[in-house]
C-alpha cells in the first residue's frame, strides 16, 4: 500500500516535472558552492577569523584580560577541568538532559501538533490555551517545576521538554493545515485512514517543516539548559556558567559558552543527517 503512495504524488505533478525530458540530468545548482568541501571550508573561515581577531585584541592589551581572556586562557581551563575530570562529566550530563527532554517535548509536539493541525475541534480547544503557554517565558516555570518535581532530574528534564514542545507543535500544526486536499483524497482513495493516512501521506507531505521545527526544538532545548541548570545543579554546562559567574572566572564562562555552540553543531548536524534518510526513504 505505501509503495502506490509515490506514484499517486507522480500523477500529481505539475506540468513542469512532465516536460522535462526523459534521461535529461538535473541541472546542478550552486556551481563551486556545492562542493562539499569547499562549503565546510567556506563555513569555518568565519569563526577561524573571530578567532584571529579574538587572539589580536586580547594579545595586543586591546581588551584586559579580566574582560575577555585569550584563546590560550580558555584552552587552558579546558585542559585543567579535563585533568580534573570535570569537563566531561559537564558536557555527558547536559547533552543527556538535552537529548532526553529534546525527544519528550517534540514527542509531545508531534501530537499536538497533530491534533490541531488536521482535527478542528482539536485547534478549538488545545490552541488558545497553548498560544497562552507558549509566551510564559522560561524562568518563569522555574519556581513551579521545583515544587512540584523538587530539585532532581525530572525538573529539568521538564523544563527543557518545554522548550522543545513549542517549535515542534507550532510548525506541523500550521504545516498539516496546508497539505494539498488533492493528495490527502488521494491516499483516501487507497483505504487509508487515521493514523496510517497521516504516517504514510501527511507526514511525507510535510517533511521539510518538520524537520525545521525540530531543528528549532533542539536549539530551544539547548537555550533552555542553561535555565533548567539554574535548578539546584551542581553538574552541567549551565551550572558551569552560572559558577563561573560567581567566581569570576572569565575563561570558564567563555569555555562554557563556546562547548554550548559545538554541542548545538554537533546534535544540528546528526538531525541534518537524520533529515536526508527521511527524505530518500519518503521521496
Amino acid at each position: 500500500m505505501s509503495a502506490s503512495v509515490p506514484e499517486v504524488r507522480a500523477d500529481l505533478a505539475g506540468p513542469a516535472d512532465a516536460a522535462a525530458p526523459v534521461g535529461t540530468a538535473p541541472r546542478a545548482r550552486g556551481g563551486l558552492l556545492a562542493r562539499r568541501p569547499v562549503a565546510v571550508l567556506l563555513g569555518l573561515a568565519l569563526p577561524l577569523a573571530l578567532i584571529v581577531a579574538w587572539q589580536t585584541v586580547t594579545a595586543t592589551g586591546w581588551v584586559p584580560a579580566y574582560q575577555l581572556p585569550g584563546p590560550t586562557a580558555v584552552w587552558d581551563a579546558a585542559l585543567d577541568l579535563l585533568r580534573r575530570g570535570d569537563l566531561g562529566q559537564h558536557v555527558a550530563i547536559s547533552t543527556q538532559r538535552v537529548l532526553l527532554g529534546f525527544a519528550i517535548g517534540a514527542g509531545v509536539g508531534l501530537v499536538a501538533g497533530s491534533a490541531v493541525g488536521l482535527s478542528r475541534l482539536g485547534d478549538v480547544l488545545l490552541s488558545p490555551t497553548l498560544a497562552a503557554l507558549r509566551a510564559v517565558p522560561s524562568l518563569a516555570w522555574v519556581p513551579l517545576l521545583i515544587l512540584w518535581l523538587k530539585i532532581g532530574e525530572d525538573s529539568k528534564v521538564t523544563l527543557i521538554a518545554i522548550g522543545a514542545f513549542f517549535p515542534v507543535y507550532t510548525t506541523l500544526a500550521a504545516a498539516l493545515r496546508h497539505v494539498d486536499p488533492q493528495l490527502v483524497e488521494a491516499g483516501r482513495s487507497f483505504g487509508l485512514r487515521g493514523f496510517a493516512l497521516l504516517r504514510t501521506v501527511q507526514l511525507p507531505a510535510v517533511l521539510p517543516a518538520l524537520v525545521a521545527g525540530l531543528r528549532l526544538a533542539l536549539a530551544q532545548a539547548w537555550l533552555f539548559l542553561v535555565a533548567a541548570e539554574l535548578i539546584a545543579s551542581s553538574m552541567g554546562l549551565g551550572w558551569l556558567l552560572t559558577d563561573s559567574q560567581q567566581n569570576g572566572r572569565v575563561d570558564r564562562i567563555l569555555l562554557a559558552i563556546v562547548l554550548l555552540a559545538l554541542l548545538g553543531t554537533a546534535t544540528n548536524a546528526l538531525l541534518g543527517l537524520a533529515e536526508k534518510r527521511l527524505l530518500r526513504r519518503w521521496s
